[in-house]
């Protein structure tokens, strides 16, 4: 499982012209499932997303988490996150998730980070699977972070 983390100020997603999810202050993690991807990876992602100390304490460095804020999170489902782009100019997906593989871990991850975090339920905001989504955000920093399990 690989992800795309960025400390954001304000993140959204639309689908046909349509506002499906938005957040505040807090984190967009684009998710990459590969094919073989289980429940462990999954709840590593979800460990790892919610104790990343990426947000600034009263000293400005970055010793907190999402949860330690208060923060917000909005998870997009991205599998050109797994490409292979190691040969030649176009990225290969052998390494991709099928659609039913990628959209049962995705919702698996959901799930997890649901039950595993102190946030409120309203402060985690999903993308569609599969859907051809237009993500807005504004980038705070900025800070961004490339993760996997």
């Amino acid at each position: 499982m690989r992800g795309l983390i960025q400390r954001v100020t304000q993140a959204s997603v639309t689908v046909n012209h349509q506002c499906i999810g938005e957040i505040s202050t807090g984190a967009l993690l684009l998710l990459g499932v590969e094919a073989d991807d289980n429940e462990q990876n999954a709840a590593k992602m979800v460990n790892k997303v919610l104790r990343l100390r990426m947000f600034n304490d009263q000293q400005h460095k970055m010793n907190l988490n999402l949860e330690q804020i208060a923060g917000q999170i909005l998870v997009i489902s991205q599998f050109t996150l797994v490409a292979d782009t190691h040969k030649g100019n176009r990225p290969g997906f052998s390494k991709g998730a099928t659609p039913e593989h990628g959209l049962a871990m995705y919702q698996r991850f959901i799930e997890l980070l649901t039950a595993q975090t102190r946030l409120p339920q309203d402060h985690i905001a999903t993308g569609q699977f599969g859907a051809d989504m237009q993500v807005a955000l504004i980038n705070d920093g900025p800070v961004t972070f490339s993760l996997q399990t």
